[in-house]
């Protein structure tokens, strides 16, 4: 068994997120189209006769206050060694948080979604005996997407994968600064639900994906922009940038994205934006592929 394994938690990307409807239990019916940036957190574990978690990195000091208990990553591991009938199984986790926290990008999911493919390498346990998907169910809607982090056409509550192909494409992440939490979000919602669109268009490259955006839309924006305003100063600043195709929110926010058609193009759109609101967090990245 490994001493130490190491595990990028990536950034995830909703391209566009329609939601259809709330069930009795409170959760909403979604249509979604995500995919998973080639930054993020980074979790590592090693080995370790107890349990424990370490925060480092930029936005580690924005958790300091929860109970290691509380956070994602710890609930992921507990769940992990009940599961397999090891309650004693120790694993020394830190993380390094790179990603704004509440930021509509599944920074802490990711996070969980990387102990849980990490720890059962870790402690010599065979994945396939684990029940992966319902743990990453039971931890929030969007671990299981993350569990897998390859681009998806989501449905339901999150638990509806289905795998699609989309392109890799340069694309610049902005956030303000400002937390938006998701039930919050979704509690300001208003209005009639939307529909899912029917079907998607063949995604081979900018231009398709772009488009994709831009009709898909993002219904929780209008939500996202009674709790957090400087979102449109950000969506402004990403479409003022030259050669930007698209721009939209992803998830409840307030992370926006930007879509370029070359690294140059999204490197020189970064640095104008970060020059023009140094206190912004602003991130060139990939996306799909």
């Amino acid at each position: 068994m490994p001493d130490v394994l190491t595990d990028l938690a990536a950034a995830k990307i909703n391209l566009f997120l329609r939601v259809l409807g709330q069930r009795a239990d409170g959760y909403h019916r979604l249509d979604s189209l995500v995919s998973f940036a080639e930054i993020g957190d980074r979790l590592t574990v090693a080995a370790s006769g107890t349990l424990s978690l370490t925060m480092t990195g930029p936005f580690a000091s924005a958790l300091r206050d929860i109970p290691p208990e509380q956070n994602l990553v710890f609930r992921a591991a507990e769940a992990l060694r009940f599961a397999a009938g090891r309650p004693n199984l120790g694993a020394a986790l830190t993380l390094e948080k790179h990603l704004p926290i509440a930021s509509g990008i599944g920074g802490g999911s990711a996070d969980a979604a990387a102990a849980l493919r990490l720890l059962p390498r870790l402690w010599g346990i065979d994945p396939a005996r684990l029940p992966l998907t319902e743990i990453a169910a039971r931890l929030g809607a969007d671990v299981p997407m993350c569990l897998l982090s390859t681009s998806a056409r989501i449905g339901g509550v999150g638990e509806i994968i289905a795998p699609v192909v989309v392109p890799r494409v340069a694309a610049v992440l902005v956030n303000p600064g400002v937390p938006v939490e998701t039930k919050a979000a979704f509690a300001a919602r208003e209005g009639a639900f939307s529909l899912p669109l029917l079907a998607l268009p063949p995604l081979a490259n900018l231009d398709d994906l772009a488009d994709l955006v831009q009709r898909g839309g993002n219904d929780l924006m209008r939500p996202a922009l009674t709790l957090a305003p400087v979102i449109a100063n950000v969506l402004n600043a990403l479409r003022a940038a030259p050669h930007c195709r698209a721009a939209a929110l992803s998830g409840s926010g307030a992370t926006c994205f930007g879509l370029f058609p070359t690294r140059d193009a999204r490197t020189e759109a970064a640095a104008r934006i970060k020059t023009a609101h140094p206190d912004w967090w602003v991130a060139g990245t990939w996306i799909g592929g």
